[in-house]
């Protein structure tokens, strides 16, 4: 059984809690995610099981969209709702609507960003997280991170919120731009709600629910949830080989660099059948050597 299937994590879920239970309902081990997303945080999770798990690190490093509203005049200690108060200021001046899109104009781009204490980073082999429940303050290392597109869905003056979409890269703290994006416009911020709706290729709209898996697995067969691998590999380029290629391919063997020229690391196909990842060989520059290989 391989493939990926594009879950929808509902709340008070972990990451872990989701791949806990798909094993279970699945009924078969190698089953890995693709990208934590925080126990109250709802949206795109892709699982990948069987020979999918290969592709984890590949997955795991792609754009990612998010939905998130960010309320004005509070900041908390976790940087969303649910930490303690820790500045609180009246929101007399609402911003406008052309000042709230200049400012998330600003944040296009390579940005830097300050981890929150609240996170799984690890600062001298200790998860800040840990300092933070330990009331230990410790100098959070920056992190550039890129900001592909933001954009205003709406704004509401009696909420003192705002909603927008942002497409970024791994990495992003979304709490971390809330609480900058409100400081640009003059007051302490959190992030009051967030939704992830895209990972790579796979948008909200194709996902399947817990309650839908289980319902599905009552009259077919596990492996009619699953999606088909190479799913998870549309923004690599592809190179389609003949067939006597394939089986060098399918035994790992290094090839000589195609003519043209692809972005690495490039996916390995003949037919419809995924064969591998390959890239240039680090020490051998006109030879190409498998990264990772699939078998069937």
């Amino acid at each position: 059984m391989n493939g990926i299937l594009p879950l929808w994590k509902p709340k008070g879920m972990t990451s872990h809690d989701c791949v806990f239970k798909l094993r279970k309902l699945l009924q078969t081990k190698k089953v890995g995610h693709t990208g934590t997303l925080d126990p109250e945080v709802e949206g795109v999770l892709p699982i990948c099981v069987g020979q999918a798990t290969k592709i984890v690190p590949f997955l795991t490093d792609t754009r990612k969209t998010y939905v998130a509203e960010l309320k004005l005049g509070v900041s908390t200690e976790t940087e969303d709702a649910h930490g303690s108060v820790i500045e609180e200021k009246p929101v007399t001046v609402f911003p406008t609507e052309d000042q709230i899109d200049e400012v998330l104009k600003a944040f296009t781009g390579i940005i830097t960003q300050v981890p929150p204490m609240y996170s799984a980073v690890k600062v001298k082999g200790k998860k800040l997280y840990e300092y933070a429940r330990e009331k230990q303050v410790v100098e959070r290392p920056t992190r550039q991170v890129e900001i592909f597109s933001i954009s205003k869905i709406s704004s509401c003056e009696e909420r003192e919120s705002i909603t927008f979409e942002v497409v970024c890269s791994k990495g992003t703290y979304i709490r971390t731009l809330c609480v900058d994006i409100g400081k640009k416009l003059g007051y302490p911020a959190h992030m009051a709600h967030l939704e992830r709706t895209q990972v790579a290729s796979f948008p909200k709209e194709e996902t399947v629910t817990f309650e839908q898996i289980e319902e599905k697995l009552k009259v077919s067969h596990p492996e009619s949830v699953l999606l088909p691998a190479q799913r998870g590999l549309e923004h690599l380029d592809y190179y389609h080989v003949d067939e006597q290629t394939a089986i060098k391919v399918r035994n790992g063997q290094k090839l000589s660099k195609p003519d043209k020229i692809m972005k690495e690391p490039f996916v390995m196909m003949f037919n419809q059948e995924l064969l591998a990842i390959y890239q240039t060989h680090p020490d051998k520059p006109m030879e190409i050597k498998p990264v990772r290989v699939f078998n069937g």
